[in-house]
């Protein structure tokens, strides 16, 4: 029995460290590598395709772990039938957060286009600023004032970072660099991916339905919405080509590790909290600064250490939370 009771503590460490690690590496290496699958030479696939099969891969294993959840094909059938066809009204609430996830992966793809990958992971450190503003908005929170210094040092540090190079107009793989584009896409998917988190934090907290099975209705119904997106911005390369057209072995795995960055956040949530998961994406910064001068010839100047050092800092502020003074409730 002891020994029963000494596992679980060590079985949730490790989890915990391996869902951090884990989130650490998918968040470094998903812009790397939506970076250079948007400059490599050869043919280009569309990111519209390569968005709506990560939403195919993000449904597929949200399926299995409902069925490991509910243990047999007919239970799994029935919770899938009662929740999302029995439920109408509920499916439907979930249809915002589905249209605004396709437009705002959509929008990464234009960002990681024209901006290097270090000031693409630096400057979507905003989605700090836009989650905390709508959970005011829309969630009624109210921020500590060291969270409102924290978002004013975010702030700070993303205008550095951007104010680096004001160039425009160097090419890549035959593609115009436009850095205002860039961080114009990048600015709108921050707005995007905060309204979204919050609205669907909402929706999870308002029922009693598993996020697993919230994530399949999200998934599902983002399925209609992008290829919507595909027809209307790429209908003559897809009856051209193909909807698969431009996929090798590094777009199927740029898919996947897409498709896997919001399963691995719901891991964190569970096993981790804001502090660590702050650590995991600062040091995801750091790899992809890093990373960044090795692969794609990356200069660090003074100024973008100092932007992205405000950024880091502005993380941990953001999510440190004072301990309670037990003198005072004494």
């Amino acid at each position: 029995m002891a020994t029963d009771f000494e596992s679980k503590p060590r079985k949730f460490q490790y989890m915990k460290s391996v869902s951090l690690i884990t989130l650490t590496l998918q968040n470094a290496a998903l812009g790397l590598s939506m970076r250079y699958a948007r400059t490599r030479p050869g043919d280009m696939f569309m990111s519209s395709s390569a968005v709506l099969m990560a939403e195919v891969v993000k449904l597929v294993t949200c399926l299995m772990v409902v069925y490991l959840e509910e243990g047999n094909v007919r239970s799994w059938t029935s919770s899938l039938y009662n929740t999302i066809i029995r439920q109408p009204m509920d499916t439907l609430r979930v249809c915002v957060p589905s249209l605004v996830y396709i437009i705002q992966n959509n929008l990464l793809y234009v960002s990681a286009s024209h901006l290097d990958a270090a000031t693409y992971q630096v400057t979507y450190q905003l989605k700090i600023l836009t989650t905390a503003m709508f959970s005011v908005i829309i969630l009624r929170r109210s921020l500590l004032a060291i969270q409102w210094i924290a978002l004013t040092v975010l702030l700070t540090g993303v205008v550095l970072v951007q104010l680096v190079d004001t160039e425009v107009g160097h090419s890549v793989n035959s593609l115009e660099q436009n850095r205002l584009l860039g961080f114009g896409a990048a600015l709108s998917a921050c707005f995007l991916s905060g309204f979204a988190g919050i609205y669907f934090e909402k929706i999870l907290k308002g029922s009693d339905i598993s996020v697993w099975m919230r994530n399949v209705q999200l998934s599902f119904l983002s399925l209609p919405f992008g290829l919507i997106t595909c027809l209307l911005n790429d209908w003559n390369q897809i009856k051209n080509h193909g909807l698969l057209f431009g996929y090798d072995v590094f777009v199927i795995y740029l898919v996947v590790l897409q498709a896997l960055g919001g399963l691995v956040v719901a891991m964190v949530v569970k096993y981790a909290d804001n502090i660590l998961k702050g650590f995991a994406t600062s040091l995801a910064i750091v790899i992809s600064c890093i990373s960044s001068m090795y692969l794609f010839n990356f200069h660090m100047t003074f100024q973008f250490f100092m932007g992205a050092t405000f950024v880091i800092c502005s993380i941990f502020m953001y999510n440190y939370k004072p301990k309670p003074d037990i003198s005072q409730e004494i």
